[in-house]
C-alpha cells in the first residue's frame, strides 16, 4: 500500500512540537531533517571533523508519512492554530510501499580493509578466496568497519598485530576489533564496554563468526596485561584513561589508540609518550589512529 509522503519547512524552533503535533492528527510517523541537507547552506551539528558546529538547524524540514487514504489537508487544518502552515507552505507526495529491510539491507555493501581482511554484513555472499572474512550486520552497538576510526584500528590489527598475541579491546562496542584479533590469530581476547547492549552484542557477535572472546563491563574486567590493548574511543577518555591503559599493556607490548580528530594527535601522543615510544599518527578523513610501544 502507498502512503504520503508531506514535507513541511519550519524554523528549527518549532520543528519538535509541531513534528508531535502531527503524530497527534494521525501522522505514522515523523522525521526531523537539516531543512538545506546537501546544499551550500548545510549546518553540521554532531561535531564532524574540521568543520563548525551549531546547536540547532536554522531551518528545519519535517517529514510526516500518512496513510494513502488521509485527508491531509485536513489533518493539517486540525493542527493548533498557531502552528498550522498555510497551504502553500507543505508538499505532499505519494510514496510507493517497499520491501524496506532490503531497502535498508542495500545500503550496507562489504567493507575491503585491507589486502586479506574483509566486513561482509551477513545477507551479502562471503569472500572464497582465502580472505578473512568478519560477518557483521549493522546494529545498536558502536563499529560496523565504515568509521574511519574503526578501519584505521583494523588496518593496524592486519599489519602489525603479533601471532598468538593476547588482546584488550577498551570499548569493544560491537565488538569487530576483538573478533577481528581472534580471527587474526590471538591466542586470547577481553573486550570491555561500559554498555551493556555493547556486552551482548559483542557476545553474538563472536557466536555469529565462530571466535571466543570475553567481555566485561569495566567493573567486573579480569586483572592482567597484554601484548596489545587497543582502544577506540574518544579523546576525552583517552585523556582520563591513560595511565590505566598504559597499565593494561606488557612491557614492549603495543597500544593502539583511536577516536582522536587530526588536531588532538599532539595532545594525545605527549600524553601516552610518558609510557610509550608513539610512532606518527595515521590519518582518514580528519580521523587519527596513534599506536606505540611500552618502554620497560
Amino acid at each position: 500500500m502507498p502512503f504520503l509522503q508531506v514535507n513541511i519547512v519550519v524554523p528549527s524552533s518549532h520543528a519538535e512540537l509541531l513534528s508531535d503535533e502531527l503524530m497527534e492528527v494521525g501522522a505514522l510517523s515523523t522525521a526531523i531533517e537539516d531543512a538545506y541537507a546537501g546544499t551550500d547552506k548545510e549546518q553540521p551539528i554532531f561535531d564532524e571533523p574540521n568543520e563548525p558546529s551549531a546547536e540547532i538547524w536554522e531551518q528545519s524540514l519535517i517529514i510526516a508519512m500518512f496513510d494513502a487514504d488521509t485527508d491531509v489537508d485536513a489533518a493539517v487544518a486540525a493542527l493548533p492554530a498557531n502552528m498550522r502552515p498555510v497551504k502553500e507552505a507543505y508538499t505532499i507526495t505519494e510514496v510507493a510501499d517497499q520491501d524496506w529491510v532490503k531497502l535498508t539491507q542495500s545500503q550496507f555493501d562489504p567493507i575491503h580493509v585491507s589486502e586479506r581482511l574483509w566486513i561482509t554484513p551477513t545477507w551479502h555472499e562471503a569472500p572464497t578466496d582465502g580472505s578473512i572474512n568478519i560477518e557483521l550486520d549493522p546494529g545498536l552497538a558502536f563499529g560496523t568497519g565504515s568509521h574511519p576510526t574503526t578501519f584505521l584500528c583494523l588496518r593496524w590489527l592486519d599489519a602489525n598485530m603479533p601471532q598468538g598475541a593476547t588482546v584488550l579491546d577498551y570499548g569493544c562496542g560491537s565488538g569487530i576489533l576483538a573478533i577481528t584479533a581472534a580471527k587474526l590469530g590471538a591466542s586470547h581476547v577481553v573486550g570491555v564496554d561500559i554498555d551493556k547492549q555493547a556486552i551482548r552484542a559483542s557476545h553474538d557477535n563472536a557466536a555469529q563468526n565462530n571466535v571466543s572472546i570475553d567481555v566485561y563491563l569495566p567493573d567486573a574486567q579480569p586483572e592482567g596485561q597484554f601484548d596489545v590493548v587497543v582502544a577506540n574511543i574518544l579523546a576525552n577518555p583517552l585523556r582520563m584513561l591513560g595511565q590505566m591503559l598504559a597499565g593494561r599493556v606488557k612491557n614492549g607490548g603495543q597500544i593502539v589508540l583511536s577516536g582522536i580528530l587530526a588536531e588532538q594527535v599532539d595532545e594525545i601522543s605527549a600524553l601516552y609518550q610518558q609510557w610509550f615510544d608513539m610512532k606518527p599518527a595515521t590519518i582518514q578523513d580528519g580521523w587519527a589512529c596513534l599506536f606505540g610501544t611500552k618502554r620497560a
